[in-house]
């Protein structure tokens, strides 16, 4: 694994993990444009427990790829979603946000897991 995917790995491994301890600790920057978006409240555990595992993964890929391409994979998808999701509540300014979290996952995946 080169070192450029090591980085963007282990800096998308720390951003999405922040994104879900944000989550859990209900911060409001985070929850308040969920309820906005209609997210129903029941899920933000299930959701923020999808992100500390995919920030989990991303950084254990460093030592084992398939983790680290499985995470990469998922993180990107859960993005995916979100900006489906902030789409459909027509909050066009706040797409860029799941972009820029998905981001280092994605280029982690692209230049390779397995170097």
């Amino acid at each position: 694994m080169s070192t450029t995917a090591v980085v963007f790995a282990l800096v998308g491994a720390f951003m999405v993990g922040f994104s879900a301890a944000s989550m859990f600790l209900g911060a409001k920057w985070v929850v308040e444009p969920l309820a906005e978006y209609g997210v129903p409240r029941s899920w933000w555990t299930w959701l923020a427990t999808a992100k500390a595992a995919g920030a989990v993964g991303l950084a254990v890929g460093v030592f084992v790829p398939a983790i680290g391409i499985a995470a990469a994979i998922g993180v990107a998808l859960y993005f995916a979603g979100a900006v489906i999701t902030v789409l459909r509540a027509k909050s066009y300014a706040h797409v860029a946000f799941p972009v820029i979290y998905a981001a280092p996952a994605v280029v982690a995946l692209a230049l390779g897991f397995t170097g």
